[in-house]
């Protein structure tokens, strides 16, 4: 750890150089925010979940054909992935009335939508992440009119995944938060999906009764135990999770990591 160079540090996870120049390593952290940072906790263990639940998606949309950076998860915090262009802008995608959607638009939360919905949303907390259109992605060059074609169709891929899965968990795919990155080769690229897909990324709901499952929890200040609600999603889920044990070494690790950023 100690010998590790970062690449860049975000809210919830920590970018480290890989064992070679085309790949990362990423660290989950137990970090979570809301309301651009306005809000901020540790909830330890939470870093853990997210990482073997992203993984098993990650490796399911693998084998379903859809190209992301994940190589292998390397232990319970970390995984091996592969260096990529963070296009500038967040991709969500939404099956049901909820959020801001339901705010910006006065529709009655829980409302079916007829078909997925794209949005997309400029990463800048200094402005509060505003929505944007196609026609500003071209215009500003965020992305070409070809890669805003390959990230749609990629993003419903991703869709109508997630939705079976999450349906054969018992669970309602309300809606998601999607990266994308470009991976180079020499003077070429493919747009391939990057970061993470968790319950800090996605809205999900409990197919029956509606309960929340996800970082809205932590948003409405519920008293609802957020990690052992990841937990429930990911046993739902049939993630194979770790002994306590196991688990108090990983946050252990954590705390070490943090202390040797703090020093740098």
């Amino acid at each position: 750890m100690l010998n590790r160079h970062v690449i860049c540090q975000g809210k919830t996870k920590i970018i480290y150089q890989g064992p070679s120049q085309d790949t990362y390593i990423q660290y989950f952290k137990d970090d979570i925010t809301a309301f651009n940072n306005k809000k901020h906790e540790v909830l330890e263990g939470k870093g853990i979940l997210n990482n073997m639940i992203s993984d098993f998606i990650m490796t399911g949309l693998s084998l379903a054909g859809v190209r992301n950076h994940l190589v292998k998860r390397l232990n319970m915090r970390e995984q091996l992935v592969q260096a990529v262009s963070i296009i500038p802008f967040e991709v969500v995608v939404r099956n049901t009335v909820a959020g801001s959607f339901s705010k910006r638009y006065g529709i009655q939360e829980g409302d079916p939508l007829s078909q997925p919905l794209i949005e997309y949303f400029l990463k800048d907390d200094s402005l509060g992440d505003p929505m944007i259109t196609d026609d500003h992605i071209s215009l500003c060059g965020w992305a070409s009119a070809q890669e805003i074609e390959d990230i749609q169709y990629l993003a419903l891929r991703v869709n109508d995944f997630l939705l079976g899965i999450f349906y054969a968990a018992g669970i309602k795919l309300i809606d998601f938060k999607l990266e994308f990155g470009r991976l180079w080769d020499n003077e070429t690229h493919a747009v391939i999906l990057a970061d993470e897909i968790s319950p800090d990324t996605c809205r999900l709901w409990d197919m029956h009764t509606d309960r929340k499952l996800d970082k809205d929890i932590f948003r409405s200040e519920s008293n609802e135990d957020l990690v052992a609600t990841y937990r429930e999603v990911a046993k739902r889920m049939g993630i194979k999770l770790m002994d306590q044990q196991s688990c108090s070494s990983q946050i252990s690790e954590h705390r070490s990591v943090k202390l040797v950023n703090q020093e740098d």
